[in-house]
């Protein structure tokens, strides 16, 4: 079998769908994007292109090395996005030459079915309330929001006093039976995610995602030692070598690569694994399309300290047969590869030119650029 095609089709709202074609007419789809960076991802692709074709495509990791570590520079989001992307598609091409799932490949399940987790959007009190109570009455056990505010270094009680009628909110909404993260998404400084973390406290949420930028690690580390929650991160980090320095300095206590992002399938799970080794949990980042939450779900099924899986979309519209959620968990699908089929006739009316961009958020009083 030998890599004969390589396609990229940017579909709306902000998804890069990869298809990966042999010459035995054996087909792979994975997902190769950076949010706001998508012809960017693309052209990577392009570049990887002639070390592929003609490859045989069931040697994953020979061509992972390959592709991460054939030039002189390595790692960050736009290589290891578009070698994610690749992967996926490989494993999917592998598990369907051999007519089964790709968690099979790696070991066989370790669970039954897939928890998931809802993000709960809503700039006020109210508005996030009425959310939160759909999701619960939906019968989803955990839930994510973030802090839906731009933040200077340092704000002020009023403005700390606001983020925390939001999650009272919200817990109001989902009571204490309910799981919920806060996602800082790196707004917030050091100094001022202490203080807002301490006045969450006391809702008990399961964890504080990215509670500042993930670049200095001993910065998350010494947040980590000042407070009893939880801490997560991950979506931001490529490959086993970034994670190794937040488990090392145990700066979280779950970590969420994000398999369109970290280096795909396999390096989620030595991720994963390495994770297992400090009693972290592991809960894969997924804020894109169906065909990730497909290379997700095959992994999540496989890894023993899985927490939940996070998701924007079943595949409505994408998949001829879309993702269902029960009570808010999957059941782990049965077909061959990442056990999906990719409509490609519905993908005709999303296509677009791959221009989505990052809005760019910038201060009222200061006219400053704020953290989005």
């Amino acid at each position: 079998m030998r890599i004969s095609k390589i396609e990229m089709f940017h579909v709306r709202p902000r998804f890069s769908f990869l298809k990966l074609s042999t010459d035995e007419g054996i087909a792979g789809w994975g997902e190769a994007v950076v949010e706001g960076r998508s012809r960017t991802v693309e052209m990577a692709v392009k570049e990887l292109e002639p070390h592929l074709i003609g490859q045989d495509p069931r040697r994953i990791e020979h061509l992972w090395q390959a592709m991460y570590r054939g030039t002189f520079y390595r790692g960050g989001p736009i290589l290891t996005s578009a070698i994610s992307g690749l992967e996926q598609a490989m494993w999917d091409i592998l598990g369907k030459s051999l007519n089964v799932p790709v968690y099979q490949l790696l070991g066989g399940a370790v669970r039954n079915r897939i928890r998931m987790y809802k993000g709960v959007g809503g700039s006020y009190a109210e508005e996030t309330y009425a959310n939160a109570k759909r999701w619960r009455e939906m019968g989803f056990t955990m839930m994510k929001t973030g802090i839906e505010a731009m933040a200077h270094v340092m704000e002020t009680p009023a403005w700390i006093s606001k983020q925390v009628e939001r999650i009272e909110a919200i817990r109001d909404a989902i009571g204490n039976d309910c799981d919920l993260g806060i996602d800082f998404h790196g707004r917030i400084s050091p100094a001022l995610a202490v203080r807002l973390i301490k006045e969450l406290e006391r809702f008990q949420p399961a964890f504080i995602e990215e509670p500042c930028l993930p670049e200095n690690v001993d910065t998350m580390a010494t947040i980590a030692r000042s407070t009893t929650l939880p801490i997560a991160t991950g979506e931001r980090l490529f490959t086993k070598w970034a994670f190794r320095n937040v488990l090392e300095k145990q700066a979280a206590a779950i970590l969420q690569p994000d398999l369109a992002h970290c280096g795909g399938i396999m390096e989620g799970k030595k991720i994963a694994a390495m994770a297992e080794v400090y009693f972290a949990g592991f809960a894969p980042h997924n804020p894109l399309g169906p065909i990730n939450l497909a290379a997700s779900v095959q992994l999540s099924a496989n890894v023993p300290n899985f927490l939940a899986q996070e998701h924007a979309s079943l595949g409505e519209g994408y998949l001829k047969q879309p993702f269902v959620v029960t009570d808010g968990y999957l059941e782990i699908p049965t077909g061959p590869g990442l056990g999906i089929e990719v409509d490609e006739d519905a993908l005709k009316d999303k296509l677009y030119a791959g221009d989505w961009d990052t809005p760019r958020w910038f201060h009222e009083d200061d006219g400053s650029v704020a953290d989005w």
